[in-house]
C-alpha cells in the first residue's frame, strides 16, 4: 500500500506556499461570490415597499426572500459537499455561477415581490454551490496546521466583497436606479467569476484523496485529530448527518451555533436597512453602515482565524457568539449614524471570532474520506439559520409590531447558544487536544 501511495500521490504537495496559485484564484472567486449576495443587501430591502410592492409593515411577507434564500443554500450546501466528492469541485463551482447569471435580469423586470423571491431562491443555489466548493478546495489544498488561517482568509475575502458590493450598489441604484444599478453590477461580478472558473480554476478532489490514503497509510504526521469513533470508514450520507447532528455532541453543538449565528446575518440583511431608512437614512448611509459591519467581520477573520491556531477554536467561538449578541442589543441602545456603524462593528467583530473558528472545528475532527460531506451538512445547518431566523424575526415582529423587539430576540439567542457551545462543546484542535 505504502509503496503504491507513494508513486500515485508524490505529486500532491499539501500548503499555501505549494499551492500559491490556485490558492489566490480561490481566493478571488469567494470574493465575487461575496459580492454576488452584497448586490441584495442594502437596495432591495431599503426599497421593499416603494419599489417592489411590500405593503407597508407586513414584515412576513419582508422576510420572505431571506427565508427562501437559507431554505435553498442550506440544502445546497449540503448537496455541494456530496456532489463534489464525485464529480469534483471545479464542476459544482461552475454549476453555481451558471446558476446566477439569470438574477439581475429578474430584478431588472420583476413586476412584484414574488420575482424577488424567486431570483433570492437562484441566489441560494449559487451560494450554496460556490461559497461551499472555494472553502473545501482551500482546505483540500492546505495543511492541517493552516486550517484556521485558511478558513478566515476565505471568509475574509467573501465578506469584504459583501461589504463593498453593498456600498457600490447604494451608490448605483442612486446614479442610475435601482433596477438598472443592479443589473449593471450583478451581470458584471458573474460573467467575470464564470469566465475564471473555466479558465483558471483547478480541481482539488485528488488532494484529498492524497490526504486521506496517507492517513490510511500511516504516514500523516503532526498530533492525530480526535476524529469521531463512531462512523465507518467509507460512511452513507445519512451516517455522516446523524453524527454532526446529534450523535457526536461536539459536532452537534457546532452546528447549532452555526444556526443561531445566521439569526444576526438575517436581521443585518432584512431588517438593519428597514430599521435604518426609518431613521431617515440615505440608502448610501446604510450601505456603509451595513458596511462597516461587513468589513469588520470580513477584516478580522484575517487574524481571528490564525489566532486560532494558536489558542485553540472554543474560546473564540463562545466569545464570539456573545460578543455579536451584545452589537446587536445595542443598535437600540443609542442613535445617529456613529453609533449604529459602532454597534455594527461590534456584532462585525464577534462574528469574525466565531464565524471561521465554527467551521475549522468541524474541519479539525472530520476525516478527509468524508471531510467534504461534514462541512457540508454543517453548512447546512449553519445556513438553514438564515431561513429559521428570518421566520422568527417576522412572527416576534409581526406579533409585537415592531421590528425592534427582533434585535431583543436576536441577541438572547445568541447568549443561549453561545452557553451550549460552553457545556457541550470541547477543543478541537488537535495540538491543543490531541487524540
Amino acid at each position: 500500500m505504502s509503496h503504491t501511495l507513494r508513486n500515485e500521490y508524490q505529486e500532491y504537495r499539501h500548503g499555501i506556499r505549494d499551492n500559491f496559485a490556485q490558492f489566490s484564484h480561490q481566493l478571488l472567486q469567494v470574493f465575487l461570490v461575496g459580492m454576488t449576495i452584497g448586490m441584495m443587501r442594502t437596495v432591495v430591502p431599503a426599497l421593499g415597499e416603494t419599489e417592489f410592492g411590500v405593503p407597508k409593515g407586513s414584515f412576513m411577507l419582508l422576510t420572505t426572500f431571506v427565508v427562501a434564500f437559507g431554505f435553498v443554500k442550506g440544502t445546497l450546501n449540503f448537496v455541494a459537499g456530496r456532489l463534489s466528492e464525485r464529480i469534483g469541485r471545479q464542476k459544482v463551482l461552475l454549476l453555481g455561477w451558471a446558476a446566477a447569471l439569470p438574477i439581475p435580469f429578474m430584478i431588472l423586470y420583476a413586476p412584484s415581490w414574488n420575482w424577488i423571491v424567486a431570483a433570492t431562491v437562484l441566489l441560494g443555489v449559487n451560494q450554496g454551490l460556490t461559497w461551499s466548493m472555494t472553502q473545501t478546495a482551500k482546505l483540500d489544498i492546505t495543511r492541517p496546521d493552516q486550517r484556521g488561517f485558511v478558513i478566515g482568509l476565505n471568509e475574509f475575502s467573501g465578506y469584504v466583497g459583501l461589504a463593498v458590493a453593498g456600498i457600490i450598489t447604494g451608490y448605483m441604484a442612486t446614479a442610475y436606479g435601482p433596477r438598472h444599478g443592479l443589473l449593471i453590477f450583478g451581470v458584471a461580478v458573474i460573467v467575470l467569476a464564470a469566465l475564471l472558473t473555466i479558465l483558471w480554476v483547478k480541481d482539488t478532489l485528488s488532494w484529498a484523496k492524497a490526504e486521506g490514503a496517507k492517513h490510511a497509510a500511516g504516514q500523516s504526521t503532526g498530533p492525530k485529530p480526535r476524529y469521531p469513533a463512531n462512523i465507518s470508514d467509507k460512511p452513507t450520507t445519512w451516517e455522516v448527518f446523524s453524527l454532526m447532528s446529534w450523535r457526536d455532541k461536539r459536532m452537534a453543538s457546532i452546528s447549532q451555533a452555526g444556526l443561531v449565528e445566521k439569526f444576526v446575518d438575517a436581521l443585518v440583511w432584512v431588517f438593519y436597512p428597514v430599521f435604518l431608512y426609518r431613521h431617515g437614512l440615505s440608502l448610501a448611509s446604510i450601505g456603509w453602515v451595513i458596511g462597516v459591519y461587513g468589513f469588520v467581520w470580513g477584516g478580522s477573520q484575517f487574524f481571528t482565524g490564525k489566532l486560532s491556531d494558536h489558542i485553540g477554536r472554543q474560546k473564540p467561538i463562545v466569545w464570539g457568539m456573545w460578543v455579536c449578541g451584545a452589537g446587536v442589543a445595542m443598535m437600540l441602545l443609542g442613535q445617529g449614524v456613529a453609533w449604529w456603524s459602532l454597534s455594527a462593528g461590534v456584532s462585525g467583530f464577534g462574528m469574525a471570532l466565531l464565524y471561521p473558528n465554527l467551521s475549522a472545528a468541524v474541519s479539525d475532527i472530520a476525516h478527509p474520506n468524508w471531510r467534504g460531506s461534514a462541512i457540508g451538512i454543517y453548512r447546512f445547518w449553519r445556513d438553514l439559520g438564515y431561513g429559521i431566523g428570518a421566520l422568527a424575526l417576522g412572527i416576534v415582529a409581526s406579533f409585537s409590531g415592531a421590528i425592534e423587539e427582533s434585535f431583543w430576540f436576536v441577541a438572547v439567542s445568541m447568549f443561549l447558544s453561545g452557553l451550549v457551545v460552553q457545556i457541550w462543546g470541547e477543543e478541537t484542535h488537535p495540538r491543543l487536544n490531541p487524540a
